[in-house]
């Protein structure tokens, strides 16, 4: 879900334990993005378990989801153990998904994005879009408390805002609690008020920047459908994985891994029509920016060997030649 803005109404939040990691799934990764509202579920199960496996030192799993799934006759299944596995080593960390085929497809058609809830469309389109992001969440916060995660859903619809697009106001304190009692927050791109043009769609690329700029993660991952950033479209056969992107100062980036052949080419990006907050066009954007506080992202294919190695934090001293992925740093 777009604002490319930042907020100075927010204060850095101190934790008692430091930030490990904040995550992004996908949208791509983790939904049939040509199918409406269609999980994928096989990559969500997978990419939960490698949280569980980067994050949490317990090896017994012992679910939370204990509400009745279909095809299911059981509501809750054993706690045995459950109080080991709460008491186990973990690290802090912060979900946040992208819509996928959640939410984009109403969001584009009732024209959100640009606000007007004086227009039946739009504010129709706006409950639309929440609840089909508000659907997706559930989903993911069900799987990973199947994998022994206390993971909460925290929509910003409630607690953040923007002023035409650029968020104007944000409580971390809420978030910042959670963490502290143990939680681990799921936050999303989200359909959110805006205080000119009545409403807008907030992406959870730039909600992630946010983040890590007011509580100071070690490191970013970017779990996507793909192996990291290309040089044009990776569906065409030439494509080139970009292994490695300086940032300047001024926010500027350059490849500087692999040495393309010519310097002066322009990294093409595609964004598909249905994608309301600009696809990757965004998310290198905000990572960028990211990097610039002096923290590394990894932008890597989610369920591989690859990703549970970047979700882990084995990259931050040296990147083996073997990993596939794309590492964004700040070039001090």
């Amino acid at each position: 879900m777009a604002s490319n803005g930042s907020s100075t109404s927010t204060t850095d939040v101190n934790l008692t334990k430091p930030l490990r990691c904040i995550v992004k799934l996908g949208g791509a990764a983790i939904t049939c993005k040509n199918d409406l509202e269609k999980v994928n579920e096989e990559n969500l199960e997978i990419v939960c378990s490698q949280l569980r496996q980067a994050m949490i030192s317990s090896e017994k799993v012992v679910g939370m989801d204990w509400s009745k799934r279909p095809g299911s006759s059981d509501t809750c299944g054993s706690v045995d153990g459950l109080e080991d596995q709460l008491r186990a080593d973990s690290n802090n960390f912060i979900v946040v998904h992208g819509a996928g085929s959640f939410g984009h497809f109403h969001a584009s058609k009732s024209g959100v994005l640009k606000g007007g809830l004086d227009q039946p469309l739009v504010k129709a389109g706006l409950v639309a879009t929440r609840i089909s992001v508000g659907i997706l969440n559930l989903e993911i916060v069900r799987a990973l408390a199947r994998e022994g995660i206390p993971s909460i859903g925290m929509p910003p619809f409630c607690g953040w805002s923007t002023s035409v697009g650029n968020i104007a106001a944000v409580n971390l304190s809420v978030v910042a609690k959670a963490i502290e009692s143990g939680f681990i927050p799921v936050l999303h791109g989200d359909a959110v008020l805006d205080d000119l043009q009545g409403c807008t769609l907030l992406s959870g690329d730039v909600i992630i920047r946010h983040l890590a700029a007011h509580m100071k993660p070690e490191y970013v991952v970017f779990l996507t459908d793909v192996f990291g950033v290309y040089d044009c479209p990776p569906t065409e056969p030439n494509a080139i994985l970009l292994r490695e992107i300086a940032v300047g100062e001024d926010g500027s980036w350059s490849v500087t891994k692999p040495t393309l052949q010519d310097m002066n080419k322009k990294v093409e990006i595609t964004v598909a029509a249905h994608d309301a907050t600009g696809g990757m066009v965004t998310k290198i954007s905000e990572a960028a920016m990211i990097a610039k506080l002096g923290i590394d992202v990894y932008i890597v294919k989610a369920g591989t060997t690859h990703s549970l190695k970047a979700l882990s934090g084995e990259l931050r001293d040296n990147i083996p030649d073997d990993w596939l992925g794309t590492v964004i740093r700040f070039s001090r």
